[in-house]
């Protein structure tokens, strides 16, 4: 049985290739959010054993979000073959006829949304990770001069130029 209204390219199941594809990217994404979120509350906490935790995790959501791109990347290669757009999924599911293109659009925007949220949220976590880097950085400075900075200009040759903990003072 033949339906009318089935188009050459929902036929070649391209709407439903990109279906799933959004569904697992959906899924991939909200459970990438969720451990960024734990990885900056354990940034935050100094929670180095919760952190190392975290990198199998991490590693699983890399792959899984690298065999979407894969798949995308075919998805848009064997498009391009038939003579649709094969540049973004969002001008492929454009080309589709209406119902199938109005099924699809929430689906990658969401995508969208979601992508500018993991991409705030590394932010937020790599800056945390800076000022960290940055205050640790201070504080062995601190530990190394004795508390005594060394002017930047001038007479290198200051009477404290060594560090109390470091040096032991004559």
């Amino acid at each position: 049985m033949h339906d009318m209204n089935t188009s050459p390219t929902n036929a070649d199941g391209i709407e439903e290739q990109v279906a799933n594809l959004l569904s697992d990217l959906a899924a991939t994404q909200g459970e990438l959010l969720d451990l960024l979120g734990r990885k900056r509350q354990m940034i935050a906490s100094r929670d180095r054993q919760g952190l190392n935790a975290l990198q199998a995790e991490e590693a699983k959501l890399a792959d899984r979000l690298m065999g979407c791109h894969q798949r995308r990347q075919a998805l848009l290669a064997g498009a391009a073959s038939r003579g649709l757009p094969g540049d973004s999924l969002q001008a492929l599911a454009a080309s589709l006829p209406r119902e199938e293109r109005q099924r699809l659009a929430p689906g990658i925007a969401d995508a969208r949304r979601r992508a500018r949220l993991v991409q705030h949220q590394s932010l937020t976590n790599w800056v945390l990770v800076q000022r960290t880097l940055l205050h640790l950085s201070q504080m062995i400075e601190i530990i190394a001069t004795g508390g005594q900075m060394r002017p930047t200009y001038g007479d290198s040759a200051s009477p404290r130029a060594g560090g109390a903990f470091v040096d032991q003072a004559v």
